[in-house]
């Protein structure tokens, strides 16, 4: 089970990191950020059969597939800015996390405006 896999992973880096931090600081840093991207590529394999479940459900409700791609993207921009922003705050930089999370707020909202556009048309339409 890949769980037990970075559970396990997690777990010993922790115990390195904090082995790590009272000697080599620097190092404990770098480690954190393999640890994460190996836990990442871990789980990378486990989207596509997710993006096929979403897929199918949007063709079936019937959504139009600009929409679909457009919280795909958004949904990809969260948890990307999730994952940089968390790894700045283990290395101590929360201003640059912070940065990072309005930089992903700014570009999903950007996403957003065509639906934002098609509810604001939709709604005039049942008003007139």
């Amino acid at each position: 089970m890949d769980i037990i896999k970075i559970v396990v992973l997690g777990l010993i880096s922790v115990i390195l990191i904090t082995i790590l931090k009272n000697q080599k600081q620097e190092l404990s840093l770098q480690l954190s950020v393999v640890a994460g991207l190996i836990i990442f590529l871990i789980i990378i394999d486990k989207i596509p059969p997710i993006l096929r479940v979403l897929e199918n459900l949007a063709d079936k409700a019937g959504i139009e597939l600009i929409y679909f791609s457009i919280l795909l993207k958004i949904i990809g921009i969260s948890y990307i800015t999730e994952f940089g922003a968390q790894i700045c705050r283990d290395a101590g930089e929360v201003s640059i996390a912070t940065k990072i999370e309005l930089g992903g707020k700014i570009l999903i909202f950007l996403q957003a405006i065509p639906i934002v556009l098609a509810l604001l048309e939709l709604l005039l339409s049942i008003m007139q």
